[in-house]
């Protein structure tokens, strides 16, 4: 009698999944809901829910036969901290973050675009173009040199994303947008947040006598 070896997607049935949460932001393994299905012997569809006591929140996944996650929705997001930082421009930020989540690359270059253009905005800077508010907006805000020159790349690849004759960028693809994605987390921090770390970190000093 032959014995047929065992399916190794079959073990996978019920296997728990490590990922970042699309409701609350926090990375965690993911508890399982109800029963997989299997799908041509290649793929397990299934539920997950994230871990959080709080957050509790739903997930549908699909993993391939070595296990790895090959979709899931709501869409994985990159996470920033939203602390501090004004509602209209974490709303169009986190526009940005589900555009690339789901490989709308243009569209998210167009709303990092218009994150600048609301930081500008909130910081009172003035000009008749984006290049014009951004050079004003130095005269209002300490940052790096080093940020302002990211603001103008942001702001090109935005220009590319919008209009067909721009052509600063060779492409607009998914490792464009992971640094765009990353510098803009790092200039809402110093923006947004950098002093009020600085104000909890005095906060637990001892008290001069």
């Amino acid at each position: 009698m032959k014995i047929k070896a065992a399916d190794p997607i079959s073990s996978m049935n019920g296997s728990v999944i490590q990922t970042n949460c699309p409701h609350c932001g926090h990375e965690g393994t993911f508890d399982v809901i109800g029963q997989d299905l299997f799908i041509d012997g290649q793929y397990i569809c299934g539920q997950r829910r994230c871990p959080d006591k709080i957050c509790r929140g739903h997930l549908f996944i699909i993993l391939g036969r070595s296990g790895e996650l090959l979709f899931q929705y709501p869409p994985r997001n990159i996470a920033f901290n939203k602390e501090n930082i004004p509602a209209s421009i974490i709303k169009t930020f986190e526009e940005a973050i589900t555009c690339h989540s789901q490989n709308c690359f243009v569209a998210s270059a167009i709303m990092i675009r218009r994150t600048l253009e609301e930081i500008c905005e909130e910081r009172g800077a003035v000009g008749n173009d984006l290049k014009t508010r951004i050079k004003d907006l130095k005269t209002k805000v300490l940052l790096p040199q080093e940020l302002f020159d990211a603001m103008d790349e942001l702001r090109l690849l935005g220009n590319d994303a919008a209009h067909i004759e721009a052509n600063t960028f060779a492409q607009i693809s998914s490792p464009e947008l992971n640094v765009a994605i990353e510098f803009t987390i790092e200039l809402l921090k110093a923006l947004y947040q950098y002093s009020s770390l600085l104000s909890k970190m005095r906060g637990l000093k001892k008290p001069v006598p």
